[in-house]
């Protein structure tokens, strides 16, 4: 299950799960230890069968307990949601924040959100190379 604030971004049985955790890469099968760890920002693919699932994320944590792998993420968005020429347009428009910073610039607001629109068109791409080949 994905949860964030809002919404129940995905939840079914699935097969394995790559999350982007704070010390790299983590892969997770059924009848895993359990574990909780920070979530960075960054892709995650769920598999099911002969499907992948790809998942931006910004952050947050993730459980596995009883054979249920948890993920709470500050925010979350399944590719076939993220609008590519927005993203593309926002890291235009942090890029430009970043190179003109003057005094009234928040570089690390700034550069959280370069982070997650490189995230998103990452995710975005991926799913239309997928679509491609199909």
């Amino acid at each position: 299950e994905i949860v964030t604030a809002e919404k129940t971004v995905y939840a079914d049985q699935v097969d394995s799960v790559i999350a982007p955790g704070t010390a790299g890469e983590l892969g997770i099968l059924p009848s895993h230890a359990p574990f909780i760890t920070a979530l960075q920002p960054g892709e995650l693919r769920v598999k099911k069968e002969d499907e992948e699932v790809s998942i931006s994320v910004t952050g947050g944590f993730i459980e596995v307990f009883h054979d249920k792998l948890t993920i709470l993420a500050d925010a979350a968005e399944r590719s076939e949601e993220i609008d590519i020429q927005r993203a593309q347009a926002a890291i235009k428009k942090a890029e430009s924040r970043l190179e003109n910073k003057g005094s009234d610039i928040d570089l690390a607001r700034a550069l959280v959100a370069l982070s997650r629109s490189r995230i998103r068109v990452k995710v975005a791409e991926r799913r239309r190379r997928r679509g491609a080949r199909q």
